[in-house]
């Protein structure tokens, strides 16, 4: 959490990826907690050049937000982070993970292709907001 507000303007700095309030400080929180030693940055010369959100719910593991700065790119960074989330969640029983990808962002399919990511043939997400929804009493 000591270094949220670089990541997530790092992360806000990057066209392909969409920050929302499940990334405010206290949902982020939250889910670093419930996902330790799962996340990663990568540095140069201090300088935040890529990071990843990983996390599981017990039977699948999800990645988030992986980005590397465009001069960065294509010198394995991206994919250093993923392995490393990926080694981690099997070592905790996770057999598959899945990610998220906004269907305009060609560069990530083709990184994510390019790693060995499938897509999933007739499945598309759907999402709910709850947020107040069911007040509290």
């Amino acid at each position: 959490m000591s270094e949220y507000k670089e990541v997530t303007a790092f992360w806000a700095s990057i066209p392909e990826v969409g920050l929302d309030d499940a990334d405010s400080i206290s949902a982020m929180e939250v889910f670093l907690k419930r996902n330790k030693g799962l996340s990663f940055i990568s540095r140069h010369d201090g300088k935040v050049i890529g990071a990843v959100l990983c996390g599981h719910d017990g039977r699948r593991g999800y990645l988030h937000h992986l980005a590397v700065l465009p001069d960065y790119r294509g010198r394995g960074i991206g994919k250093r982070l993923v392995d490393k989330c990926l080694s981690i969640l099997s070592k905790r029983g996770i057999s598959r993970c899945n990610i998220f990808i906004y269907s305009g962002n060609e560069k990530g399919k083709r990184f994510w292709k390019k790693t060995g990511w499938r897509t999933y043939d007739g499945l598309e997400m759907m999402y709910k907001s709850i947020e107040n929804l069911f007040p509290t009493e």
